[in-house]
């Protein structure tokens, strides 16, 4: 058996709020301490305190207005559990055979764990992958995040042609309805019909026409089809 070693200084419970702030863009912008409790479904009380932690650390700045937002120390030992998090995922899903709605819970506990040697191995046996089996952009080793598009297949209009960059990947029932309906990334989407309501939106598949109920269709982002709008 391979012996798995801890490869950070940091506590995995540390290493959770740090990657969850990350994935609430608080890399970018204060996260307030309501939506960083929400995100890890714990109280705000015990997030404040874990937040006066890695503040001392250096590691998270806090506003008691505006909320905490990583520092560029915090955002690099985020980024490193991003990376094992959607290495570990395309592993998962290329090497082991998981199906993409199986893989988040396993390495949400392996991302803690394994080491620089492990994840240097997986990263080469893959082929160098940028994207997960989501479309998720793995982060490089010097930190570097490839911009992916943030627009959700929900905010489209009738007439455009877009393409599936990335799908939301936490909820596994979610991901197995977007499979059935050949929502992948890679998938070509027309669009035909948007409503005002909390409607469906009708598009062309494969030269299916699918309807996409509007709680799937926020999950889906999407990149205009520059090839088939030409």
């Amino acid at each position: 058996m391979i012996a798995l070693e801890r490869r950070s200084a940091f506590t995995r419970s540390q290493e959770d709020y740090l990657k969850a702030l990350y994935l609430l863009r608080g890399d970018q912008r204060p996260v307030p301490t309501r939506e960083l409790a929400q995100r890890l479904g714990i109280s705000s009380p015990s997030v404040s305190e874990m937040v006066a932690r890695l503040t001392a650390q250096g590691l998270v700045e806090h506003d008691r207005y505006r909320g905490q937002q990583l520092t560029k120390e915090g955002r690099k030992v985020a980024l490193e559990l991003v990376r094992h998090h959607r290495l570990l995922e395309m592993f998962l899903v290329e090497v082991l055979g998981y199906t993409w709605d199986e893989v988040h819970d396993e390495a949400e506990r392996l991302e803690h764990v394994i080491s620089e040697r492990m994840e240097a191995r997986i990263f080469e046996l893959l082929g160098r992958p940028e994207l997960d089996p989501h479309g998720h952009a793995i982060p490089s080793l010097a930190g570097k995040v490839r911009p992916l598009s943030d627009r959700a297949l929900s905010d489209c209009r009738a007439g455009e042609k877009v393409r599936v960059q990335r799908v939301s990947d936490e909820d596994p029932a979610l991901l197995r309805e977007l499979e059935r309906r050949g929502l992948v990334p890679g998938t070509r989407i027309e669009v035909l019909l948007v409503s005002e309501f909390e409607s469906p939106i009708e598009c062309r598949i494969k030269g299916r026409r699918v309807s996409i109920p509007l709680g799937l269709a926020r999950g889906v982002y999407v990149e205009a089809d520059i090839e088939r709008s030409r």
